[in-house]
Formats: C-alpha cells, structure tokens, sequence
C-alpha cells in the first residue's frame, strides 16, 4: 500500500476515533482503503464534498468536524474580540441532519454563536440568513444535485457568498494544522445555539416577492397550470408558498416526489438537468395540459423546467435557455422602468452561453464573465458594489439569481420568477417557447450541449489530469474544418491570438480550465468538475435565424455540427 495512505490509516486505527469506524476500516480491502485515504476533502468550487463512509477522503463525523473546526479557528483569527457568529442548515440528504448538529456543536463548543435551522432549508435561504441575522460566516450540508451516496459542506462568508480566495486556502490550511483529532472540539454548548425557522422564512420570501415586476399580468392570469416537483429536496419548503405569495392559485405538486428522502427513489440522479429526474412532473403536464413545469435539485439552488414547443409537444429547456429567457425579461424590465443608465451588470460564467452576452450588449447593460461558480459571481457584486449595480446573473448549470439579497443561485426566486415570465407571456398570447424563438431570430441562435465523462477515484482523478495536459500540450489546429484561432488557458492565465500569434493575460485567478474558439464561431470549453469525478466539455455554436418557420432545420445544422465535433475530438 501507498505508505501515505497507510500512515494516514494508521493515525485513524490508533487516535481517539470511536470503535464502529476502526472496525469499518479494518474490513476494508487495500483498495477501499486507497480510495478513501488517497488525500484530503478539499474545498473547490462548491466546498467540501465528497463520497459519504470512513476515511480523510470521505465526508463523516471526523471530516465535517475538522472542516468546522478550522473554520472556527480562522473565524476567531479574522475577527478577534468580536462574537462570532454563524448560521447553519441542511438539505434533505441522508446524514445531513446529524453533521449539521456536528457542525453546529463544533461551532458552539468554540464559543461561537450558532443560529441552526430547526429543520431542512433551501441553500439560497441560508446565504441570505447570514446577511440578515449579522453572522460572519455559514454553512449548509448538501451535495447539491449529486447521487445519494455523496453529501457536503458549503461554506459561506459575511456578504451570504460562498468562500472565495484567500479565505478558502486559509481556512484550508487550519484544518490542515490540525494534528489530531483531539484538537476538533465536538462538545456542543447548547446555550450559544438558537433555532430559527419562520421568521427567516417569512423575511426571505418578503425580499423573493419584491423581485415581481409584472404583478397586473399575474393577476389575470393567477390560474396559469403550473407543475412542481422537489424531487425529494428542501424545494418543498418554500416554493409552494412563494407561488401562492405571488397570486397563483393553481400550483399542482408531484406528489410522488414531494416528501424528503435522501435516498431519492423516484430518480436515478436527483438532478433536473436530467430528462429521467422530470419525467414524473412532465407526465403530471401533460395529464392536465399545464403551462409550465419546474423541478428544483434538492438543496433547491438549481431549478429545471419544462414547456410546449412550436409543436406543442412538452420539451426540456437547457439552463442557457432558461437563463437567455430570465436574464432577458428583466433587463427589458429595467428599460422600460428607465433605469439603464450604463451602470448596470450581467454577470454570468465563461462557460454560459453568450445569447445572454448579446442581449445585454443590446439594451446598454455590461456583462461580465466569471469562472464557473457562483462564489465568482458573488465576488464580483461585492467588487462593484457602489460602482455598479447587479440586475441577474447565471450559469449553464440550471443556477440563477435575481437581485443580490441572496449571494448564491437561488431557484427559490428563479421559480417565482419564471412563474411570473409564463404568465407574462401568456398574458401576450405567447408561450415561453416562443419568447425563446424571439430571442433567437433577434440575436442569434445560440446552440450549447455538454459532454460530461465520469472518471472516478484516484485513477480517474490522474487520467483526467492527462487529457487536460493533452490539450494543453498539443491543441488542435481545426475544429470541423475552421481554423482555432483563439485559445484561452485559465490554469496559465493567457489568451492566444493563434492568427497573429500574440498573447495577453486572463484577469482572472488560476484554474484548469481551457477553451478553443474557431474562425466561423464555434466555441469548445474543457473543464475538470471542481464537485464531482467528471471532465466536462461545453459546445456552442450559433448561426442567424431569419424566419421561426426555419428553427428545425436550423436546430438540426447546429446539432450536426458539435455532433460532428464530439466524433472528431473522440471523447465517445
């Protein structure tokens, strides 16, 4: 065995760990132990998360402990004399209960002032408890829209966003400095810890419902069918109310997928960006000809949704769609208002498409581009704070956020916002789809697809290093017959102009990320997943749409053109 992971098995056989996870160590076979003890939970792009089970690789008692320890230590280093305070919450995910009471007694045992949710809560609620109830930090257990058999850690800092540099590293490293599992303080204190629940429901969803901008439209159009499923997530403890807060009277719920079960049996991944994890709520549709249907992941941050085409026939809409269709209706709300003055922003990731890049261009108002997270997207609005102001921001991923009172993707308020959008648009006499169609013959049909290949483990881990370091060291001349002539390497921080054979530098920080762009238009992403074992590769191409009488033909082009990419790039 590795001699790294038998000393680290070592420590685990012979410190003050309890006797259930010794014994589970000593019946695992060399191979679950170099799975479990290869490395280190480290923070990336949505925190701690890992595979749940004994080891430093796997999230448990000890993991989860450690992690808040050090935040605890870091907390008290960054904000010396003053009384620290956290908020914390969880998902729906088997354990997430129980490491929310480690977490929440770790931080009461370091004399920290905890504000624990009395039961599971959407994320976007717990980024925006921070803020309101004054606390310098947060954390929420979730694995977000991963299988069942991981869960997570989310960390949060004073402005409600996630952890972002140097604080993560930092934090990093006192977890790091602790030496034993002796040093993480497990003995709760259960006078620094204060249950909340409705009070903080009720001021979230008060700030949700200021985001309405059409309120006249949902009136005449409060019976719009509307089909929600949770799929077994937190997204059943606020969306129904806040469609009801929004005037819709005729929200119908899939039942089957209604109550929290972190064992997800209705669905293979718990996951609306795939079709099997909608299919209950789009029979639900079609049984009674609804208008819209949306599911949300299970820490209810992201959301998918479904409607009728030109056909009239029930499709999936991509989270670049959606966002096009979100971000588009309210910046033409904030023209029309008359509050374009040049200051406003966009903020979406590099990865997102760049429909929403044009429309923002189109109506005065600048977009920026973040790497993908939204911790980067919150940093940014704490950056221009006072300079600029935030209308919305997304990423391909199925995240949104409206208004900056929650600091994280929020499908809390996307679904009320959406909801609201349907209703908008049948009060017109359209269908989102068709709205979709607007966009496209007005800036541009923008096609994406992803390819995301799993490679799991310590083996998967190296050979997705090795793809990247390919690319890197032998990037393709051509894609599809057209010239690559620009190339963007995140993890060098360069931009190549291969025409003119320049460079400049990327103004953003490090990370393994690049992108090829060819002379007709075509952009290809590749990205290691920083919250699950997977190397993902985004698509876009786009090309005029004069006339919605040629959308299927056109759809068709683009679809042929990444299909022939993919074979090209052999990633099948």
């Amino acid at each position: 065995m590795d001699a790294t992971v038998q000393q680290k098995v070592n420590i685990w056989l012979s410190g003050n760990y309890d006797e259930a996870t010794k014994a589970a160590i000593r019946q695992m076979s060399e191979e679950e132990l170099t799975e479990s003890f290869y490395r280190d939970l480290e923070f990336g792009t949505g925190g701690l998360r890992g595979i749940m089970g004994v080891g430093s690789n796997r999230m448990n008692k000890y993991t989860v402990g450690a992690a808040t320890q050090g935040l605890a230590n870091y907390l008290k280093k960054t904000f010396p004399n003053e009384q620290i305070k956290v908020a914390v919450a969880h998902d729906s995910r088997n354990n997430s209960s129980e490491f929310a009471r480690i977490v929440a007694d770790v931080f009461s045992a370091n004399g920290c002032k905890v504000f624990f949710f009395e039961s599971l809560r959407p994320t976007p609620e717990l980024s925006f408890a921070i803020r309101y109830l004054g606390c310098h930090s947060g954390v929420v257990l979730t694995a977000s829209h991963n299988p069942k058999e991981y869960n997570g850690y989310k960390a949060y800092w004073t402005d409600g966003a996630q952890v972002t540099p140097p604080h993560d590293k930092n934090i990093i490293a006192e977890v790091n400095a602790i030496s034993s599992v002796d040093d993480i303080n497990f003995n709760g204190k259960p006078e620094n810890i204060q249950l909340i629940g409705a009070d903080v429901d009720e001021a979230y969803l008060n700030e949700v419902l200021k985001l309405s901008i059409s309120k006249d439209a949902i009136a005449r159009q409060r019976d719009l069918k509307i089909v929600y499923s949770s799929i077994h997530g937190t997204g059943i403890v606020l969306v129904p109310k806040i469609l009801e807060k929004m005037g819709f009277t005729n929200v119908h719920i899939v039942e089957e997928q209604a109550t929290p079960d972190g064992n997800f049996p209705t669905v293979v991944y718990p996951n609306p960006e795939e079709h099997e994890a909608m299919s209950l709520a789009l029979a639900k549709a079609k049984a009674i000809d609804a208008d819209i249907v949306m599911a949300t992941d299970p820490d209810a941050d992201r959301v998918g949704i479904g409607v009728k085409n030109h056909k009239g026939e029930w499709v999936l809409l991509n989270g670049n769609q959606t966002g096009s269709l979100l971000i588009g209706y309210v910046i033409q709300a904030w023209k029309n208002a008359g509050k374009i003055d040049g200051r406003q922003m966009i903020v979406k990731t590099i990865v997102t498409s760049e429909l929403i890049d044009r429309i923002a261009e189109a109506n005065g108002v600048k977009c920026y581009n973040t790497l993908t997270g939204f911790k980067y997207i919150a940093q940014l609005i704490r950056e221009k704070e006072g300079i600029e102001t935030f209308i919305a921001g997304g990423e391909e991923s199925y995240g949104y956020m409206i208004g900056d009172f929650v600091r994280d993707k929020d499908a809390v308020a996307a679904c009320a916002m959406l909801a609201e959008l349907c209703a908008y648009a049948k009060d017109k006499g359209m269908t989102l789809f068709e709205m979709l169609l607007d966009n496209y013959l007005q800036y541009g049909f923008f096609y994406e697809s992803l390819v995301s290949l799993t490679k799991k483990g310590k083996t998967g881990a190296e050979e997705i290093k090795m793809m990247m370091q390919n690319w890197r060291q032998n990037p393709p001349k051509t894609i599809d017959g057209s010239p690559v002539i620009r190339m963007l390497d995140y993890l060098a921080q360069k931009e190549y102009d291969l025409a003119h054979g320049t460079e400049k530098p990327i103004l953003l920080e490090k990370s393994d990320v690049l992108q090829f762009y060819t002379a007709d238009g075509c952009k290809i992403s590749a990205r290691p997943s920083g919250t699950e074992p997977k190397i993902k590769f985004y698509f876009s191409v786009h090309t005029p749409l004069h006339h919605k009488s040629d959308f299927d033909a056109t759809e068709q082009q683009l679809k042929d053109k990444i299909e022939r990419i993919v074979k090209e790039m052999k990633l099948y």
